[in-house]
Order: structure tokens, then sequence, then C-alpha cells
């Protein structure tokens, strides 16, 4: 897996962490890029609003726009990202350790 906090340090910051889950938070500011790197199944709190486009493993794009306070689930995942809007991204994601057995393909970004 790679992940977040290697790739991308200095957005990516491990705020919990015990054997069923790890609570990351995210920060980055407008222009701002992140490199490829894969997330479990999650949870995604926003704290801030926020517009990126998020460039999938086998080249998919897809652009989100949301806002402060939605909660959103994320399907494991590889992505990149990047800051399209005008504000800082400020975010929270509660990534499961436990393995779905039956994983479906899951869809880009938040659903």
């Amino acid at each position: 897996m790679t992940d977040p906090t290697t790739t991308d340090p200095d957005k990516y910051k491990v705020i919990f962490e015990n054997d069923r889950m790890r609570v990351l938070e995210y920060r980055d500011e407008p222009g701002q890029k992140t490199s490829p790197h894969e997330h479990p199944d999650s949870l995604m709190y926003t704290l801030s609003g926020f517009q990126r486009r998020l460039l999938g493993g086998s080249g998919e794009s897809r652009d989100v726009a949301l806002e402060p306070g939605a909660v959103r689930w994320l399907d494991a995942q590889t992505h990149s990202g990047e800051n399209i809007g005008s504000t800082p991204t400020h975010v929270l994601f509660v990534e499961l350790k436990e393995v779905r057995e039956t994983a479906a393909a899951g869809t880009l970004g938040p659903s």
C-alpha cells in the first residue's frame, strides 16, 4: 500500500490510530497536488469546503466540490489529487483497517 503519510507527509498527519482504525488530518492550499497514494475504506469529514480534481489509478478524472461539514464514504481506492479551488482544504479521514471480504470496485472520490 502506498501510504499518504509517506507520499505526502506535508499534507497528511496521523492524529489517532489503534488496531481497528486510523484517523488522518489532511490540509492543503490552492494549487497543491498529492502524489498517487491508497486509502482503505474510509469515512471523510470536511472541516472546510473545497474543490478538488481526483485522478484515479487507471487514469480516470473526477472533479468534486464539498461544503464544510459534509460526511462521505470512500471505497478503498488509489488516487492523486489537486486543490483546484481558491480556499485551503481541511479534512479528516477515518480509515478502517478491516478489509471487506467482497470488496467491490469502488467509485473514485467521495460518494
